[in-house]
């Protein structure tokens, strides 16, 4: 015979009172709920400073924890567990890959040519180690940077979607925000051109510049939170198109990357002009 405290149930909470965490009470990231209210948020300065600041000093280090946990909207919990695990993973494979690829440039590799075409390559024996490398470019390259940046603008967007209120005295930048809408252009100026990741970068900006649309005809403002995001990603749009401008000309660069879509990487342009100047520097 079961004994009553298995039969027993929790009594109802109280009116106001919190709920219990457990099994009979579905947790933050629990079920979606149908129809997600509106709250609005004081801006962020810790969660924006600390992801700027761990985004330029660990670069692979973003404490992506914390923005869904201060995701305005509800998120399944079977979603973030994925994004956070394809995330770590892209995240682990570019590091190793970058860890090999520096120690590579300071013996001699140069960035601005392909796997095949370096000198340092080309001189491999036997010649199926070639190979190799070229495999371990497309693990850091591609597939390192696909497992990395979808979860992490995927994240990004669905935080942006709860980023809008209906109070237009909310919809203002504070000083705080400001000072830091500056270095994190920046840093996702160096994701994008380093990362070769713009169609994935702009394909989210057009949905974050539909979403404003869409939410302002419901007489919705984006709040302090969603500014900063979304100016970071208009300055660094400029950033690009002036990357791009100066080194339009540049033959070796468009060798490097030819096609439609030109955006030299950043250690590209450095092997191939700063590189260079300060060896000559040295040998004075």
């Amino acid at each position: 015979m079961q004994s009553a405290a298995r039969r027993r149930q929790f009594p109802a909470a109280a009116p106001g009172s919190p709920q219990p965490a457990g099994s009979l009470y579905p947790g933050r990231h629990g079920a979606v709920k149908s129809e997600d209210t509106f709250k609005t948020s004081p801006f962020h300065f810790d969660l924006w400073f600390y992801f700027t600041l761990q985004n330029w000093v660990l670069d692979f280090g973003r404490p992506i924890a914390m923005l869904i946990e201060r995701s305005p909207k509800t998120l399944p919990r079977s979603m973030v567990y994925v994004s956070i695990i394809t995330f770590v993973m892209g995240a682990s494979i570019h590091l190793v890959g970058d860890s090999v690829n520096h120690r590579l440039i300071f013996s001699g590799y140069q960035h601005h040519l392909s796997v095949r075409e370096n000198p340092i390559i080309k001189n491999l024996k036997p010649e199926t180690l070639i190979d190799s490398f070229e495999l371990l470019y497309y693990y850091d390259e591609y597939l390192g940077h696909s497992m990395w940046y979808i979860p992490f603008f995927l994240i990004l967007f669905i935080y942006f979607t709860g980023c809008f209120t209906p109070v237009e005295e909310e919809s203002r930048m504070p000083v705080a925000a400001l000072l830091l809408v500056g270095p994190s252009s920046l840093y996702y100026w160096y994701l994008v051109t380093e990362g070769q990741i713009f169609i994935l970068y702009i394909f989210t900006f057009f949905a974050m510049m539909a979403l404003v649309m869409h939410q302002k005809r419901k007489g919705l403002v984006l709040d302090s939170n969603g500014l900063f995001l979304f100016y970071s990603f208009i300055i660094t749009l400029v950033l690009i198109a002036g990357w791009v401008v100066w080194l339009w000309n540049d033959k070796i660069l468009r060798k490097k990357y030819p096609g439609v879509i030109y955006i030299p990487e950043p250690w590209a342009f450095y092997t191939l002009h700063m590189n260079n100047l300060h060896a000559a520097k040295e040998s004075f």
